[in-house]
């Protein structure tokens, strides 16, 4: 009898052994099937440069936006944006405060952080946005650094949105990165241009810090990152 509830255990143990050897495979090849299914367009792999597919590690994420007015003056804005909880926190120069993101009414401020987030994560919000159309042209000239590129032309609807109709020239290196953008209000034909520089890994995922303009002036740059 004793050897036989021996056995009985030996078996039980090898069985639980196999049966999570099993559950860690599925949930590998789970894993692998989603992240094939991701489009392979050009807006996804600019995403993925900047470790989209790593995204959903990410439960918080906070910054500093900075905005040089003029030769005096640095607007600052401080966001945390909880994404588990859809809350965003906001402390400015006058008032800070926390708002939920699906609330029947957002507060004004809700147009800034929609504004400083596309700054921070233009390139996921390439993944996340639905609204827009895109044209590619290879073999383009980046208009400040004048460098190879090419050219992702991004054009939201007329519907939905802070700023709807707006477009964005995104000027990409050899990697999907993001080397210079132009923003045409409206779907102009003419834009303002700032470069991206300064790609930090933060956790999994990287952000680029710095926004230069055409006369090499620091523009608009993000301090305090934290990645959660």
């Amino acid at each position: 009898m004793a050897i036989q509830i021996q056995f009985l255990k030996r078996f039980l143990l090898l069985t639980m052994k196999n049966l999570l050897l099993s559950l860690s495979v599925l949930a590998l090849l789970a894993s692998c099937q989603q992240r094939e299914t991701l489009p392979d367009t050009l807006p996804m792999q600019v995403a993925k440069a900047y470790g989209f597919e790593n995204w959903d590690q990410v439960k918080s994420i906070g910054y500093t936006w900075n905005v040089q007015r003029d030769s005096a003056t640095v607007v600052s804005r401080t966001w945390k944006w909880n994404i588990q909880d859809s809350t965003v926190s906001y402390a400015g120069a006058d008032t800070s405060f926390t708002y939920s993101l699906v609330a029947d009414s957002l507060p004004k401020q809700d147009g800034a952080f929609i504004n400083d987030k596309y700054w921070a994560l233009m390139p996921f919000q390439l993944a996340w946005d639905k609204g827009y159309t895109y044209e590619v042209l290879e073999n383009a000239t980046s208009p400040i650094q004048g460098l190879p590129s090419t050219k992702l032309s991004i054009l939201y609807g007329a519907d939905g949105g802070y700023t709807p109709g707006d477009a964005y020239d995104l000027y990409l290196d050899a990697a999907h990165k993001i080397l210079e953008w132009t923003f045409r209000k409206g779907n102009a034909p003419e834009g303002r241009t700032w470069t991206w520089e300064k790609a930090v890994p933060y956790g999994p995922i990287q952000i680029s810090l710095e926004h230069k303009d055409p006369e090499g002036k620091r523009f608009i740059w993000l301090t305090d990152v934290t990645i959660n």
